[in-house]
């Protein structure tokens, strides 16, 4: 609801300017065009400050103080590769907004459950001893290069690389993440989900008038969404509400997991140019030298004693 209701807020300055209403590309068979890359960095959090309570907008003296010091804090913390490779659209917040989560009202994510708190308590037991892993499964999803946060589903902001592309054709729609180069096959023809778990799960799309929404479920239980995995539901909506933005909104929903669903929006940004390949892929060169330094730290543990 609350998605909904900010795509009329984004449409609304276009009517009162007087200005001819805008008209969606569509493609050669009638559907509304989304093709191209379309860029959804943001400095705005996934969840809002607590500090901040119910103050979802900032006031633009606000924002300034909010944007200059989270650059001084970025401009000293070695993230991966340096505060240099920090995507530009990381520099900003989305209409001063303090939060990505629009539902619950607050801004932050609902409690968790008891049953989502035990899994995670069992999670943290079954992990390497002293963190030092015996084989790549030990190591994270994101280490293995083979599934990344920020490149969903859902997609979410991160340091770099938070660009997504869409390919149409009558019956699939690609959403091509620059993270890992992902490539998700949304089927478009009505067919039902399939029964078979992935990593990103199954998706399945269809229009609501302008609207692309993609709804998606069984995820592999090896994919961990802030401790959702297996019974995580997820609906995508992306919708064109002018030339320059493409409105992501997405709803996220697990019983196990949460108490109630939530809902997050971010407005994408056309980007000119291309998705070049960002070449991470599972036994990159950084596997070897992990899995060594991880045995080299145990023998040297194992001359101590």
């Amino acid at each position: 609801m609350h998605g909904h209701l900010l795509v009329g807020l984004l449409a609304l300055p276009i009517a009162i300017a007087g200005a001819a209403p805008w008209t969606p590309p569509r493609t050669p068979w009638g559907d509304p065009d989304l093709q191209g890359v379309w860029n959804y960095a943001t400095m705005t959090p996934l969840e809002r400050q607590r500090d901040l309570a119910a103050k979802a907008v900032l006031t633009e003296q606000e924002a300034a103080e909010y944007e200059r010091q989270i650059l001084a804090r970025q401009s000293v913390t070695n993230n991966t590769a340096g505060p240099d490779w920090w995507d530009p659209g990381t520099r900003r917040l989305v209409n001063r907004r303090t939060s990505l989560i629009v539902d619950p009202d607050d801004g932050r994510l609902p409690p968790t459950t008891d049953e989502a708190k035990q899994r995670a308590a069992a999670r943290a037991a079954a992990r390497p001893r002293g963190g030092l892993a015996d084989g790549p499964e030990d190591l994270g999803l994101n280490v293995r290069c083979i599934v990344w946060a920020i490149a969903g589903p859902p997609l979410l902001p991160g340091v770099y690389n938070n660009n997504v592309q869409f390919v149409q054709t009558r019956d699939y729609i690609a959403i091509v993440s620059e993270m890992i180069h992902d490539a998700r096959i949304v089927p478009m023809d009505g067919r039902p989900h399939g029964t078979v778990p992935r990593w990103m799960g199954d998706s399945r799309g269809h229009w609501e008038g302008a609207t692309l929404v993609v709804d998606t479920i069984n995820f592999s239980e090896k994919t961990e969404f802030r401790g959702a995995a297996e019974h995580l539901h997820l609906v995508e909506r992306f919708t064109r509400v002018d030339a320059d933005t493409l409105l992501y909104e997405f709803t996220v929903e697990d019983s196990t997991t949460w108490t109630r669903p939530w809902t997050a929006v971010i407005p994408m940004r056309p980007l000119e140019g291309h998705i070049f390949e960002y070449a991470c892929h599972e036994g990159n060169y950084g596997m070897t030298n992990l899995l060594a330094g991880a045995r080299a730290l145990e023998a040297e543990a194992a001359r101590k004693k």
